[in-house]
């Protein structure tokens, strides 16, 4: 493989000792590692293009890889295949500002895109935790939300074209410039797949104009089930926010401590709810979350006071995650969505859970579209904790569909949560789910063994169920 690689690509971009592939052993969930095979790491489209038909015609897996940041183990490189780099497509390629679009390359961050056209009084909408870091090939990848994505929606509706070149190394446009597309929503099918079906050269992402004004309301409550009933009641009210996110007792300390947001400590729930758009909408909007909250059992209010602590209020949410690792070694990142009306539910369930696996929550998560963020604490130094904290998170996932919910909202299914696919989905579904693969991945070549779970998995994993944890006739030899 390497000497079909060189024979047609730059040396340079081949990589194949150790030493260079280490980088790429994992993406944001560290807690698997492999080396691969071979990593290359082109710069053109063209150069994709033959790194996928060399790959084709040698029956080698291949993984695409944008920032690895991602979570759910999605960009985890195979011992025998080849990991297909993006981060060398990094440029912003066009501004089109009379149709409000951005032509981008997949390695470009998300962030750079809201810099890019912050003098033209435009930004890019999803706004993921990460997303100083993350690539926007990525988000695609996931379908990644961000605090803002109640109102703004997730990347499938901030997306209106894509490039994408195919497992033998074709290159198909995805989508077109105009409204819609005649034939099947492939965009769709394609935003969200987790590089299952091809691999994204080129994005036309949607700008949208700044609002003229945004403001935040801190809510503090003394009770989960009474923030949980909150944030219920705002949308019930009819009131759209552009965000709307909540944080319970143990991330509001952590996240205080590192960020010193103005967060209240003793509060056993904040939720952070921005209301934007022209100034009399604001000031209409947010007199009526302060009541609804008020009405729901709210201890304290704190609206901002201007763009500098509304920046702050929202600082500290997005730097929840790393603030854990102030207080815990490790932590294990869930993302399961489930119905507005079970957070509170669905919150205590979570902590019974807790108590039964002896080990600490907290939780951060999109109140206003019901997408959990339950962080884990572990120490992976101790002996089967990484084990205990991968089953808890299993039985998590299926809380979330016990409430009439879904294993993920943004993260993907990666390699984390495909037990849990078997849980969901029927026989039926799934051998659909492999059905779409082969139409586009004959060969299963295009990072495989992520997402869509074999029904011989299921199988296995539904015996585990059974017998509680311990494989059947485990003195027979396993595949």
């Amino acid at each position: 493989m390497v000497a079909a690689l060189q024979a047609e690509l730059p040396h340079d971009i081949v990589l194949h000792d150790d030493e260079s592939l280490r980088p790429f052993e994992c993406d944001g969930l560290s807690a698997y590692r492999t080396l691969p095979m071979i990593a290359v790491l082109p710069a053109t489209i063209e150069q994709v293009q033959t790194v996928m038909r060399i790959c084709y015609e040698y029956d080698t897996p291949v993984v695409a890889r944008g920032a690895g940041t991602g979570l759910s183990g999605g960009a985890l490189p195979l011992e025998r295949g080849v990991l297909l780099s993006l981060a060398k497509f990094n440029r912003i390629l066009d501004v089109d500002t009379d149709n409000l679009r951005a032509t981008v390359q997949p390695g470009v961050r998300n962030l750079a895109i809201s810099q890019e056209v912050d003098h033209l009084g435009l930004y890019y909408a999803p706004d993921p935790s990460s997303q100083i870091a993350c690539s926007i090939g990525g988000n695609v990848a996931e379908n990644s939300g961000g605090v803002h994505c109640l109102k703004y929606g997730l990347t499938t509706h901030n997306i209106i074209k894509l490039e994408i070149v195919t497992v033998d190394g074709e290159r198909l446009t995805i989508g077109s410039d105009a409204l819609d597309s005649p034939g099947y929503d492939l965009l769709a099918l394609m935003t969200g797949s987790e590089g299952l079906l091809g691999v994204i050269v080129e994005i036309v992402v949607k700008l949208l104009p700044k609002p003229e004004l945004a403001q935040v309301a801190m809510v503090a409550f003394d009770d989960v089930r009474a923030a949980g009933d909150a944030v219920a009641n705002i949308i019930k009210a009819g009131i759209v926010p552009a965000g709307l996110e909540m944080l319970d007792s143990p991330a509001i300390i952590a996240t205080e401590e590192f960020v010193h947001a103005g967060y209240p400590t003793e509060a056993a729930a904040i939720l952070l709810c921005e209301i934007d758009g022209t100034e009399a909408e604001v000031a209409e909007d947010i007199e009526r979350v302060r009541q609804v909250v008020n009405d729901s059992g709210a201890s304290d209010v704190r609206i901002s006071k201007n763009d500098g602590e509304r920046a702050l209020f929202w600082a500290g949410r997005k730097a929840a995650f790393p603030a854990m690792g102030r207080i815990s070694p490790d932590y294990y990142c869930m993302d399961g969505t489930i119905p507005r009306k079970a957070l509170a539910d669905v919150l205590i369930g979570i902590g019974e859970l807790s108590k039964k696996y002896g080990q600490r929550v907290a939780n951060v998560f999109h109140a206003g579209d019901g997408n959990l963020h339950p962080l884990i604490l572990y120490d992976a130094n101790n002996p089967g904790e990484l084990e205990r904290t991968e089953e808890f998170g299993g039985a998590i996932c299926e809380l979330c569909l016990k409430h009439g919910g879904t294993i993920t909202g943004e993260h993907g299914v990666g390699v984390e949560k495909i037990d849990q696919m078997c849980v969901q989905f029927p026989k039926a579904e799934l051998l659909q789910f492999h059905a779409v693969k082969a139409a586009f991945d004959d060969k299963t070549l295009l990072n495989p063994g992520k997402a869509v779970p074999t029904l011989h998995r299921c199988a296995e994993f539904g015996a585990m169920h059974v017998h509680h944890g311990e494989m059947p006739f485990p003195e027979l030899e396993r595949l």
